[in-house]
């Protein structure tokens, strides 16, 4: 049951403001603030800095125009802000439209500090909002010494220590605000008095364990009884192995402490260390969880507890626990949210393939768990769960190294459910099963991050929005535990090379700056000497890469920067990014970069990866090309975030470089007698033409064999790999080629996105081909083109977070209508057309906060807007907040 206070704390959100309901009838505010978030989180309560960052969305019919002002309360108590007795900061009525990442100037915050806030907002024409709803954010343990307790694991006479339960008991009294602060090596689940604290799973995200850990804090106020209470943390291995981060213990390990705030001030009630007792859970980790090696669990459930009350677990046996001196790390709070289950999805069909061996279609791949309950079997009887993302083309089970073992405890209703392992598939083949296992018994649980879907898609033509939703699902189930994997079961890994190549898919489908925040870290952690970086973030081992892998850590936090006007990363990482270009000179060869070496942490040295066969992406001067645009692509990125951050100098000594490098690049590999670059394939060709290094006198040249050359050698299919299909993307929308791209979309062929589907593909291929993973990072990076291209929303740079946003649907011949939203920092934004006949009606919603430029087709001989004759000389319509008809009449 929760407390008074945050009792209170809802009840003032909902009233407001609190004098003008104590004395009089309220009026209707005429509009409201939404959506409260600090360091784009909701509610944190263990933040990384002092110096927070606040958000909020404007809503409301009443709403006229653009915020002009704002006022922010921050106080110690939520009761001082209804007081207006804002003791931590104050800004009055502050003259200013800004209302994402609105920085904190109040007074010094420190570790444990936790604060309420609020916000209310004036329109241009005066109109008062009333005050948000409270919120509040605390700020986590900032320095590992401010944190108590040691790590504890459990010991061998509690048994296997793989996924023991750890258990303290605790006295404290009903209603005091209590908070528990937990920093695991590897991951863990609360328990307290039997009941589960919160709704994550697979906590914490994921960091680099040999430099950093995790902190992740709990309000566990409403689980708390007067008196005794029994306090569990259920920890599993994860990443924390000595097969990927050099484990200092063969098993987890965690350091917590339990907080509770008395007159303004935090006391101990307790904290990990040699008082605490543990055993073993009936839980073991069956992998190395190197690629390829991630296997599952083994679940015994004679000794698995059932029941985790106070009176079942004083019946179980216990002993002492260990405690493990860790290397020196740093211990940080986790700064974007925490796993949850999201989907859950039963069998559509349940094969019998022998006597007691049965496929489980679960209808479609999904990232996550597998729940299944037990019909009563003998104690010891061992059933086996295999799992994949597909079937051989002569339909058997294709078997990728993943499988869980349940050990019967021969009672009845028993169930079996991952908890510290996750698999990626459709189908399980479960044996030694001797009857029907049925429908309602198994269900396949979807993970994901806590971040929410940000954009919607549907057009008039069904082939389009099949491949959109492919896209779009798949990065659901590549997203979760703070990064992006290439594929969730194979490799599990963060790669670079697959992060750039769906960044801006990812980002315009989703609200994931969270996540970047710390995938971003990991980055930043991995980084060697000298500014080497690995190809995957975090780093427990080699991964395969090149240039385009490692410079993730530069393009990401840009993007982040232009997707959600977070300026967090750029700022927090520019130093280091500029310690990697010193590496890049390192191995730079008369203005070109060549291969640089292999490392411990790193091999190969790629252009483009798994492009179609028949092209020739590992020919050494594509490799070298690709490698060398993307540095000037880096280059101008680099320039950029100077810009942002106040440093002209080195701005301009960045865009020189980029000249210069682009000249030479030009000379280097342009082949004038063809009018080709290197191989001439199709990432070698749009690429020069995106990152400026072809010369305007050449440019129609270069476009028009490019596009030549896809519909002679390749038949009009795509023709690139995972580097290339953002960068043919980012070239279509660029230079409006949307029935050049559409062609490509809609053939049914190999190779082709509707190749995938046409093959039984739920989420999208890692080779082209259909070879080994079917749910991967290769080839997402086209989703952008459904956004900027057909929906005709386009960021602008120079106005980040869609603060200024371009209208300009791009539509291919044969698509006919389509809808597109996007949920920005600042609103929903929609755009909705239909073409029919000559007339194009277009819908646009302005949410506030953004203006738009409204482009006018080229073919359009007359327009109106709202009823009203607007003249296509202009080219371009600027429009603020609101909602606008168009219908543009085009000279077919």
């Amino acid at each position: 049951m929760r407390n008074i206070r945050l009792l209170f704390v809802g009840l003032i959100g909902c009233f407001g403001c609190m004098p003008a309901f104590m004395y009089g009838k309220t009026k209707e505010a005429p509009f409201i603030l939404t959506e409260m978030k600090c360091e784009n989180l909701v509610n944190p309560l263990g933040i990384d800095n002092t110096t927070p960052h606040f958000s909020w969305k404007l809503k409301g019919d009443g709403l006229k125009g653009r915020q002009a002002y704002y006022e922010i309360q921050v106080a110690s108590d939520s009761i001082l802000l209804i007081q207006d007795k804002a003791d931590l900061w104050n800004t009055g009525k502050l003259k200013s439209d800004a209302s994402v990442m609105v920085p904190y100037q109040g007074a010094s915050l420190s570790s444990r500090s936790l604060c309420y806030w609020r916000v209310r907002a004036w329109d241009s024409q005066k109109q008062a909002s009333a005050w948000s709803p409270v919120a509040r954010f605390a700020v986590g343990i900032l320095d590992k010494s401010q944190m108590h307790g040691e790590y504890i694991g459990s010991s061998v006479e509690g048994g296997k220590v793989c996924a023991p339960i750890l258990r303290k008991k605790v006295n404290a009294t009903k209603g005091e605000t209590t908070f528990l602060h937990v920093n695991t090596l590897g991951y863990h689940e609360v328990y307290i008095n039997g009941e589960k604290v919160g709704e994550d799973v697979l906590t914490p995200a994921v960091s680099h364990l040999t430099k950093r850990s995790l902190i992740v804090t709990y309000d566990v106020t409403p689980y708390l009884q007067e008196g005794e209470n029994d306090l569990l943390i259920w920890i599993g291995q994860g990443w924390y192995k000595s097969t990927t981060f050099g484990a200092a213990y063969d098993g987890p390990l965690v350091k917590a402490e339990l907080n509770v705030l008395r007159n303004g001030k935090w006391e101990v009630l307790t904290k990990t260390d040699s008082s605490w007792c543990g055993r073993e859970s009936g839980y073991s980790d069956t992998g190395t969880w190197q690629a390829l090696q991630f296997a599952g669990e083994r679940v015994d459930g004679r000794i698995l507890p059932t029941d985790l009350s106070s009176q079942a677990l004083n019946k179980m046996k216990w002993a002492p626990v260990v405690t493990v001196k860790v290397p020196d790390h740093i211990a940080s709070p986790q700064m974007c949210e925490v796993n949850k289950i999201y989907q859950k999805l039963q069998p559509v069909s349940i094969k019998q393939l022998n006597e007691d061996t049965w496929l489980v279609d679960m209808g479609r791949v999904q990232t996550g768990w597998f729940e299944m309950y037990m019909p009563t079997l003998p104690v010891g009887h061992e059933i086996t769960m295999e799992y994949s993302d597909n079937l051989t083309k002569d339909g058997e089970f294709d078997k990728q190294g993943e499988s869980d073992i349940y050990i019967s405890g021969g009672r009845n209703g028993e169930c079996f459910r991952n908890k510290f392992n996750h698999h990626a598939y459709r189908y399980v083949r479960i044996s030694n099963l001797p009857v029907k296992p049925e429908r309602e018994w198994m269900k396949s649980l979807q993970i994901h991050g806590g971040y929410q879907q940000a954009a919607t898609f549907e057009c008039s033509d069904a082939d389009l929005n099949a491949i959109h939703n492919m896209i779009q699902y798949t990065m659901k189930c590549l997203t979760f535990s703070g990064y992006m994997v290439d594929c969730p079961h194979l490799e599990r890994a963060g790669y670079g090379g697959d992060g750039n190549s769906s960044t801006m898919s990812l980002q315009t489908m989703y609200d994931v700056a969270p996540t970047f925040e710390n995938w971003i870290q990991t980055w930043g952690d991995s980084m060697r000497e000298g500014g080497s970086l690995p190809h995957v973030g975090p780093n427990p081992g080699a991964g395969g890469g090149g240039p385009y892998w490692c410079g993730f850590f530069v393009l990401a936090p840009w993007r982040t920067y232009v997707n959600y006007n977070d300026p967090r990363l750029i700022e927090k990482y520019y130093s280091q990014m500029k310690e990697w270009f010193k590496y890049v000179d390192k191995y730079t060869v008369d203005g070109l970069l060549k291969r640089w070496p292999d490392t411990k942490y790193r091999d190969w040295y790629l252009g483009d990866w798994l492009a179609p066969m028949g092209v020739d992406a590992g020919a050494q001067s594509s490799v070298d090309l690709v490698s060398n645009c993307f540095i000037s692509e880096c280059l101008g990125a680099m320039n950029k975030v100077a810009l942002v951050l106040g440093k002209k100098e080195e701005a301009e000594e960045f865009a020189t470089r980029k000249e210069k490098l682009n000249k030479l690049i030009h000379q280097t590999f342009y082949r004038p007698s063809e009018g080709i670059y290197s191989t001439g394939s199709q990432l070698d060709m749009c690429y020069p033409m995106l990152v400026g290094v072809v010369p305007d006198a050449l440019y129609n040249t270069v476009r028009e064999n490019m596009m030549a050359i896809t519909e002679e050698k390749h038949k009009g299919h795509i023709a690139v790999g995972l580097v290339g299909v953002p960068i043919l993307t980012e070239w279509a929308v660029q230079n409006k080629k949307a029935d050049f791209f559409y062609q490509i979309l809609k053939k049914r062929d190999y190779p082709g996105y509707l190749y995938m589907i046409d093959n039984g593909a739920t989420a999208t291929w890692e080779y082209w081909s259909g070879e080994r993973s079917r749910v991967h990072n290769c080839y997402n990076g086209i989703g952008t083109w459904f956004y900027q291209a057909v929906g005709g929303i386009r960021p602008d740079e120079a106005a980040p977070g869609y603060r200024h946003v371009y209208i300009d649907p791009q539509i291919p011949n044969g698509v006919t209508w389509a809808k597109t939203t996007k949920e920005s920092p600042y609103g929903t934004i929609i755009v909705n057309w239909e073409l029919k006949n000559r007339l194009l009606n277009l819908q646009v919603s302005v949410p506030s906060g953004t203006t738009a430029t409204v482009c006018i087709p080229d073919a359009a001989v007359s327009c109106k807007m709202n009823k009203k004759k607007v003249s296509v000389e202009k080219k371009t319509i600027a429009v603020e907040e609101g909602n606008y008809d168009f219908v543009f009449d085009l000279n077919h």
